[in-house]
């Protein structure tokens, strides 16, 4: 290709024509998405157990639902928890109706949210981009870092990610098709999203369709919204759960009841940093950032993609299309979310409602520049490019595992992996991917198969996805990065049943239920997060010495409030009396309970958390 064909090749637009699959390849692709999730997702909800904190928490709420059959206040150990909106509880109590109490039934539904997602993904992709970018988009979803590793906990996030853009998807094709329904959909899945994660699913969607029409001038056309009738379904749909759980909830701490707790301290002090009690920490501002990269990888690497697709849209003459809308309210909608928590208090995983507007767009600048790729026979590029940074990064990450795995081939295999990890203070970090830093070298050792496998991965995807680009096999090497992520995360799950005896307290809960009887009485000392497992798979009461903290603190200021909170005294008082007592004693608190109850039995032990007892 001469200097003359490459400088219109710099300069010619996209086409705006779909971009299609190659031929012979759609059904094919089509049963490659189901695959790809089968394995990624659904073959990870019956491991690992449920893991202490959030995620045993959020289960054990669900749980008491289900045998309590309060369906308005959420209990956990007989407390009420009133931070949390009620719907993906709800869901959760209806699969434990369905498929019993378990991990898997536990799963499931925040499962099929993601499979949600992915469906979103593709309908949306192919009516804006084309069959190309559509399926490029639900793999993407499936294959993305950060929606695999936040959805590995009970949180509903990933339902308030699929609620938020089904309600902005409903809206742009009612402006597009003038169909009622859509609008009156769009309100609904609005009102659901509420019922998730509270107002900020009202937020989110209703700020972006706010920015949108006020840029496009297509405000002027707010009587077609339904505003009206459509903010009266939200309100029927949304509002009758929290006028119940006003009603049942009052007398709390300075007489606050849920209104003030659940709006108040929960969404605006939260959002200020003022919320009590202080059990969160905000991501530093180059961090925050910078990490969105690796919640984002592989495919945030294709993002330049992205970026040549807006600018190559603005060569256009007309930009009414709806690829040219889709565009603008994704990045309208990953904007206002990410300089909203950016502003916030944030953990990790509160963007996840930025990862399918981000990735539509990544999914349409990929498909339009393969297309134009191909059909130009440009030799050089952004895509290539993208590809060769991803082969460095992947063979130098196996690179690393590699020794790792050969420095530590002479040290004996550890089944309880959190013998060999590093330990943190819990008490003050409260980030939700703190335990990566746990890693020490020691712990490859328990880590082989899993690290083998990844390795194996990072060696060929990558490299292999680059060559296949090189050489214009654009979509077999899009699929290729795909399948070898896919590789990796059943990799990664792997490693994260390694940590199961770490991150979980199931198997103590299974020393202690093989001994305890009805009188008997299980403690945890310290905070309900460290050892919340135990509650889930005990399915009894458990008293909290010094426990008085963090999600149980405002339930406790409740005059029907259980009587488990203790104190040193009142655990030295039970120590010595006639009943039996099984104490659970996180890692970092063991030395303090050792200096208070100097005669103990040791009943169990893992990953440095004991169950002791007062009684042989």
């Amino acid at each position: 290709m001469g200097p003359a064909q490459l400088s219109v090749a710099s300069t010619l637009p996209v086409s705006e024509e779909k971009v299609p699959v190659p031929q012979g390849l759609r059904p094919a692709s089509f049963w490659l998405l189901v695959i790809v999730f089968l394995a990624v997702y659904i073959g990870s909800v019956f491991s690992p157990p449920l893991l202490d904190d959030a995620d045993s928490t959020h289960a054990e709420a669900a749980r008491e639902m289900l045998v309590t059959g309060d369906y308005v206040t959420l209990h956990v150990n007989g407390v009420r928890y009133l931070e949390k909106a009620p719907l993906p509880y709800w869901l959760v109590a209806g699969s434990y109706q369905l498929f019993g109490i378990n991990e898997f039934s536990t799963r499931l539904p925040m499962a099929l949210s993601i499979l949600l997602l992915g469906v979103l993904a593709l309908v949306w992709g192919r009516r804006a981009f084309g069959d190309r970018a559509g399926i490029y988009a639900a793999l993407f979803v499936y294959t993305t870092a950060g929606v695999f590793l936040f959805t590995r906990i009970l949180i509903p996030d990933v339902l308030l990610s699929f609620l938020i853009a089904t309600a902005l998807y409903f809206f742009l094709t009612g402006l597009e098709t003038k169909n009622s329904w859509r609008w009156y959909a769009g309100y609904a899945c609005m009102a659901l999203g509420v019922l998730t994660k509270g107002l900020i699913a009202l937020a989110f969607p209703g700020g972006a369709a706010f920015i949108y029409l006020a840029v496009t001038g297509e405000w002027k056309r707010w009587r077609e919204f339904r505003l009206p009738s459509g903010l009266t379904l939200f309100v029927l749909i949304a509002a009758p759960w929290h006028i119940l759980a006003g009603l049942r909830n009052t007398g709390g701490q300075g007489g606050h009841g849920f209104f003030w707790f659940y709006f108040v301290n929960e969404h605006f002090l939260r959002f200020l940093g003022k919320r009590y009690p202080r059990d969160y920490n905000k991501l530093p501002w180059a961090l925050y950032w910078s990490l969105h990269l690796v919640w984002l990888f592989p495919w945030s690497l294709y993002f330049p993609a992205a970026i040549r697709a807006v600018l190559d849209a603005r060569k256009k003459e007309h930009k009414a299309a709806f690829s040219d809308r889709t565009r603008l309210l994704c990045w309208i909608l990953a904007g206002l979310v990410l300089v909203f928590f950016a502003i916030s208090t944030n953990q990790e995983y509160y963007t996840l409602p930025a990862y399918l507007p981000l990735l539509l767009l990544v999914a349409d600048g990929m498909a339009r520049s393969e297309d134009v790729d191909c059909r130009l026979e440009v030799r050089k590029g952004a895509l290539r490019f993208s590809a060769g940074l991803l082969a460095i990064i992947g063979v130098t990450a196996g690179i690393v595992l590699v020794t790792l795995l050969w420095q530590s081939r002479h040290l004996p295999f550890e089944p309880d992996i959190g013998n060999v990890l590093a330990k943190h203070n819990l008490d003050t970090d409260t980030l939700s991917t703190s335990h990566m830093l746990d890693l020490s070298y020691e712990s490859f050792a328990a880590l082989r198969l899993p690290a083998i496998l990844a390795a194996v991965t990072l060696f060929i995807a990558p490299p292999l996805s680059f060559l296949l680009r090189f050489h214009k096999r654009h979509y077999v090497a899009t699929w290729t990065m795909a399948l070898g992520m896919s590789a990796f995360l059943v990799a990664a799950h792997i490693a994260l049943g390694r940590f199961g005896p770490y991150l979980s307290s199931r198997d103590l809960a299974q020393q202690i239920a093989v001994r305890a009887h009805p009188r008997d009485r299980v403690m945890i000392y310290g905070d309900q997060a460290f050892g919340s497992s135990l509650l889930f798979y005990l399915q009894r009461p458990i008293e909290l010495v010094q426990g008085r903290t963090t999600s149980m603190w405002f339930g406790s200021t409740f005059p029907d409030a259980p009587n488990i909170y203790l104190t040193d005294a009142d655990l030295k008082q039970a120590w010595h009396g006639p009943s039996r007592v099984f104490l659970f004693v996180p890692p970092h608190l063991k030395m303090k309970v050792d200096s208070l109850l100097p005669d103990r039995f040791v009943i169990a032990e893992t990953s440095g958390k004991y169950v002791y007892s007062n009684q042989r």
